[in-house]
């Protein structure tokens, strides 16, 4: 990604990693631009967790989970990471444990708020690519818009009961996540969202695969195009969605106007905002 040092590996790294170094293509040098790469994931539950959890084994060098809110006793079908005595908490802060005891060589922070318009700009800076898990519609279009303004790779995965959806947007390159959905669909009911456990635990291995790929060079990205699931009968789909060149999130007029806002801000004002 954008870090060009090297780390070397220690011996405990090499063994940990061997299986997947072993992979044409991959080798050491995919290795070490997992190490020097730092995701997002925001929404850390089930499909967010498992996307965290894929990326961590991996050997991604730093994750940045980004959740509110606390566990509750209907998260436990399906969020791998929490354990029953963990509800009523936090369940950011569980995902960082349950994380850093499977992999200790990760650097975790944990946020323990949403994605918000004050706090997705600096967020999103200090990463190299944000993988978008979130319950709220609005919290995606939010992580979208700020990795659009700061050229960095976005992946998109959602589900609803049976169905899921899967994309990878690189600004510049693909449609972003407004062109594909210019209309927002309705904010699910929190405690009427059907799910098994399985459905964004696979949604969830094809994101953290497609980030792995995008950081490594390893393989072929969804880019451009949109993978559509029906896990019920098991039929897979991948459609080419619209790339709008009016988009008032990625087309070139709106990132200018964004960034010329921003450069007009005070100094003072910048610091609230994060940017």
């Amino acid at each position: 990604m954008n870090h060009l040092e090297l780390f070397d590996f220690t011996p405990k790294e090499l063994e940990r990693y061997r299986r997947q170094i072993m992979l044409p293509g991959f080798g050491e040098s995919g290795q070490r631009h997992l190490k020097n790469s730092t995701a997002i994931v925001s929404g850390v539950g089930g499909l967010g967790g498992t996307v965290a959890l894929y990326l961590a084994v991996a050997g991604i060098g730093k994750l940045i989970l980004v959740r509110g809110g606390d566990l509750r006793l209907d998260d436990m079908n399906r969020q791998i990471l929490m354990t029953d005595d963990w509800v009523g908490k936090p369940r950011v802060f569980k995902a960082k444990e349950t994380l850093s005891k499977i992999n200790p060589d990760v650097e975790i922070e944990a946020i323990a708020d949403y994605i918000t318009a004050e706090n997705v700009d600096s967020i999103v800076q200090r990463a190299d690519i944000a993988l978008s898990c979130a319950y709220s519609f609005t919290e995606r279009d939010l992580l979208n818009a700020a990795c659009v303004l700061w050229d960095k790779p976005m992946v998109e995965a959602a589900m609803d009961g049976m169905d899921a959806y899967l994309t990878t947007i690189v600004p510049g390159e693909t449609p972003c996540l407004s062109c594909i959905f210019p209309e927002k669909p309705p904010e699910w009911d929190k405690r009427g969202f059907g799910v098994v456990g399985a459905v964004p635990g696979s949604l969830a291995c094809l994101a953290a695969l497609e980030a792995i790929k995008l950081i490594t060079g390893v393989g072929k990205p969804l880019l451009g195009q949109l993978l559509t699931m029906d896990l019920n009968r098991l039929e897979f789909a991948k459609r080419r969605p619209y790339h709008d060149p009016d988009c008032p999130v990625c087309s070139e007029k709106a990132k200018q106007g964004k960034k010329q806002a921003i450069e007009l801000l005070t100094t003072e004002e910048k610091k609230l905002l994060n940017v």
